[in-house]
């Protein structure tokens, strides 16, 4: 039997969920290269820095309650430096329903040793989230990138919480709407929704994150590059630019970039409507597929960003030649699901993706499925 290529593919075949897709008219000619070479503590760094600062925080619709700062370590070295810098002082309550919630049970109890109440649920669920002691602080992952589910809104928070609420929100942020009067403490890096580059986090603190870093002082030692704190008051420059260590002052003009393109989308609105789009376009797909389906059954709970799917009757074993023969063609890179999800497929279908890719994506997913059963 002769499987039939498919005419087109998509002009843009990127779908990884980290880095992901660049903005559709990102071209490196177009970035400003004048703070290249210069110190990040001279005037023009430490502008430059302010701006991207600035631009986030208009785009994410962040209130004036909330700083937000440039560290180091993308999402992983944010959500280290909060774990460290502000846990301890309460009990401790972890979620985890895919690899970065376990990731960060493990840092909570083996490494720190807080012996955390542990809420788990299964990879494309989330668990009842109506279970959470508000007494304790509180860890979990806004969306799931691993596995394709996230909570459906911050109405599970409750505004006279007395713990604080970690959100490791990094695909989240730019996607969805979130009610920061909830969030104490969120993190996320450039790389998921804007497209930017990997090794920079943004770290968010609401008032009460900062209470607790102004009051409270951890038992354990804190490297440096974790340090918030300068003689019991919180180190404001940090969320002015004024960076722990020295930044790529690359990956800072990249983040501009993509953060001027959403800008001229329409800012938040328009990221989440590019979003939107590409998961009904993808969700469209599967509907039209008996051996696809969605890990995330629920669609409530279900990503819009780092969607991730079920292939009827595969093991690892299959996905990975599934992935292999699309790569070759050049129609997708990087769709296999995480080394440690259920073997399937993970589509990114964040705002830095064009809907007509996804919708190009349909038919090669038909003769990547087609060549590896015949295999």
């Amino acid at each position: 039997m002769t499987i039939q290529v498919p005419a087109k593919k998509p002009a843009r075949p990127f779908f990884s969920s980290g880095p992901c897709a660049k903005p559709p008219v990102y071209d490196l000619s177009k970035l400003a290269t004048e703070s290249l070479g210069r110190s990040h503590r001279a005037k023009i760094g430490k502008t430059r820095l302010a701006y991207c600062i600035d631009l986030m925080r208009e785009i994410l619709q962040l209130p004036e309650t909330h700083r937000i700062g440039i560290v180091p370590g993308s999402d992983t070295g944010a959500f280290e430096m909060a774990m460290w810098t502000m846990l301890g002082a309460k009990p401790v309550t972890t979620l985890a329903w895919e690899s970065f919630g376990e990731g960060w049970v493990t840092d909570v109890a083996k490494q720190l040793k807080l012996d955390p109440t542990i809420i788990r649920a299964d990879y494309g669920q989330i668990p009842d989230l109506n279970t959470i002691d508000w007494t304790n602080d509180v860890l979990f992952t806004w969306n799931g990138t691993t596995s394709g589910a996230r909570v459906p809104n911050a109405d599970f928070i409750p505004a006279d919480r007395e713990g604080l609420s970690f959100a490791d929100a990094t695909s989240a942020v730019f996607a969805y709407d979130i009610d920061w009067s909830k969030i104490d403490v969120a993190t996320f890096s450039w790389q998921k929704v804007l497209g930017g580059e990997g090794g920079h986090g943004v770290l968010i603190l609401g008032p009460r994150a900062v209470e607790r870093l102004e009051t409270y002082t951890p038992a354990w030692p804190l490297p440096k590059v974790f340090r918030l704190v300068s003689k019991g008051k919180l180190a404001e420059g940090v969320f002015k630019g004024e960076t722990i260590n020295t930044p790529s002052m690359l990956a800072v003009e990249d983040a501009i970039f993509a953060l001027e393109w959403a800008k001229d989308l329409g800012g938040l609105k328009g990221l989440q409507a590019r979003s939107d789009a590409n998961a009904a376009a993808l969700n469209k797909i599967v509907e039209e597929r008996s051996w696809l389906s969605h890990l995330a059954a629920d669609e409530a709970t279900r990503s819009k960003t780092s969607v991730c799917l079920s292939v009827e009757g595969a093991d690892a074993d299959f996905i990975k030649k599934f992935a292999a023969v699309l790569e070759k063609a050049d129609a997708a890179y990087d769709i296999a699901g995480y080394r440690d999800a259920p073997a399937g497929l993970r589509i990114w279908c964040g705002a830095t993706v064009n809907v007509e890719d996804i919708e190009d994506l349909g038919p090669w997913l038909d003769y990547a499925y087609a060549t590896v059963k015949a295999g």
